[in-house]
């Protein structure tokens, strides 16, 4: 059990969410929230005056972390070898909450495998003011493409303007093979339809467009967790959804901290049932099948 200290700190001003009410939604959503971040290197959006003041990145494992937190040495692309914070239980969500991290973003692999992803993202950012509607149209469409080369997509809204389309691996792939799976598969669809996607990162040639975000599959990148609230007024949480409640979301944000709650007790199994039991390889092929689907 890690204590709190001033468990009376507020986080987010407008909604009224103090320190030991964060800690009390981690850990009320900790048996979903765990399977996607445990024993991952972790990126913490910090901001431990709330969400009005300060707010930085922390990845590297510092003395004086609270317990809870524990550390991985890390090779980075200098060939240095830095310690890098990471959790594996509700203690260390706990530490979370005591430390300000608002937001968690995990690596999509884990400490005893850091070479080996187990998920495909594609984060759909869309220019601001975007038809939400078509964004879930792009979504679905998204889901068909990567079901035609053998994986099992699944959706979330991110907390944010956009949607995650999120496919299991079953870590049987390199990092290469997966960004060059990611990186060929954003850019198809942009040829496919120029007009409507965007595959890179320029924020000049995203106006009226969705970018196709695949740059999280790399090594070292992150993206927000399933489950994370999201540090931004009104305490957005990224939430996991069946892809036939696609269709009921009006945005990326439309269930919080005070929502979610309620959302979840009256579920009758959750949203991603068996994630990671459809856990599936990047097949020889995979995304010649994907691109054949686009010109059909």
């Amino acid at each position: 059990m890690v204590e709190l200290s001033s468990p009376e700190r507020v986080y987010f001003p407008d909604a009224g969410l103090t320190k030991a009410g964060y800690r009390d939604y981690l850990l009320g959503v900790a048996d979903r929230l765990l399977p996607h971040i445990a024993n991952r290197p972790l990126s913490l959006l910090r901001c431990p005056d709330g969400i009005g003041e300060d707010c930085f990145f922390q990845k590297h494992y510092t003395k004086g972390l609270p317990e809870g937190f524990r550390s991985v040495d890390i090779e980075e692309k200098d060939g240095d070898r830095e310690p890098y914070v990471y959790i594996d239980d509700k203690e260390g969500l706990e530490a979370c909450a005591q430390f300000g991290a608002l937001e968690l973003h995990p690596w999509g692999a884990r400490i005893d495998a850091l070479d080996r992803p187990e998920r495909l993202v594609f984060d759909l950012d869309p220019d601001e003011g975007y038809d939400f509607s078509d964004l879930k149209d792009t979504a679905r469409d998204i889901r068909d493409l990567l079901e035609t080369a053998g994986l099992a997509p699944h959706v979330m809204v991110t907390g944010g303007k956009g949607l995650h389309v999120i496919a299991p691996l079953d870590a049987s792939n390199d990092w290469d093979e997966v960004k060059s799976f990611a990186k060929g598969f954003a850019t198809a669809l942009e040829r496919h339809d120029p007009a409507r996607y965007v595959a890179q990162a320029s924020k000049a040639k995203r106006k009226g467009k969705i970018f196709i975000d695949w740059l999280r599959n790399q090594r070292g990148q992150t993206s927000v967790a399933p489950y994370s609230v999201r540090a931004r007024k009104g305490t957005p949480v990224a939430t996991p959804l069946r892809w036939d409640e696609l269709s009921r979301v009006s945005s990326g944000h439309d269930y919080t901290v005070e929502t979610l709650p309620r959302r979840l007790s009256s579920l009758k199994s959750d949203p991603w049932d068996g994630y990671f039991d459809h856990a599936a390889p990047l097949k020889s092929g995979a995304l010649d099948w994907a691109r054949s689907a686009l010109k059909d």
